[in-house]
């Protein structure tokens, strides 16, 4: 997604941190805690730019994270059957100096499922690592009449607010010559 706006990342590292949420934790303040302890778990020497993200699915107060097998993925895909629910994607850009911090909030909509289109999507394997238990980018994109905000956002990076946030961070934007 970053080739898309003219970053070419020179490394890729997955910080390692307590992803779980807290008793009673509202998914927004979640989502913005783990992408805070995200880019903390990460040094940024020099003239290096660190960029952190992480989406979260909600559904009212509820937490749907990356499911732990197929039958919570089948549990989670059940409950937001029908219904409408919040993505809230996180992201953090660091340089040596300062944090910037930005959160973005969509809407989706999913169909009402029938049992076997959620097992044929269980089969699929598409739900695994992923918040919710589906990718919109994905197989579950046939379930999704609608969607209110940034597509970028609800696959699992804001693009717009991170080529902002990249910018304020001191980061020079590539051309991407095709």
């Amino acid at each position: 997604m970053l080739t898309q706006i003219g970053v070419v990342p020179d490394k890729i590292q997955a910080p390692n941190i307590d992803e779980r949420y807290k008793r009673g934790e509202l998914p927004r303040h979640y989502c913005n805690r783990i992408v805070l302890a995200k880019i903390n778990a990460l040094s940024c020497k020099g003239d290096e730019v660190t960029l952190c993200g992480d989406t979260t699915v909600a559904l009212g107060r509820r937490i749907l994270g990356k499911p732990k097998d197929a039958d919570q993925a089948m549990e989670y895909l059940t409950s937001l059957s029908g219904r409408r629910h919040r993505v809230i994607t996180a992201i953090a850009v660091r340089n040596s100096k300062k944090i910037w911090t930005q959160d973005v909030v969509n809407t989706v909509k999913f169909k009402v499922l029938s049992k076997k289109e959620v097992e044929d999507y269980i089969a699929t394997g598409d739900w695994i690592g992923k918040a919710g238990a589906y990718g919109i980018q994905g197989h579950a994109s046939k379930f999704i009449p609608w969607i209110a905000g940034s597509f970028s956002a609800i696959v699992g990076l804001p693009l717009f607010e991170t080529n902002n946030l990249l910018t304020k961070a001191g980061y020079t934007i590539r051309r991407v010559l095709e």
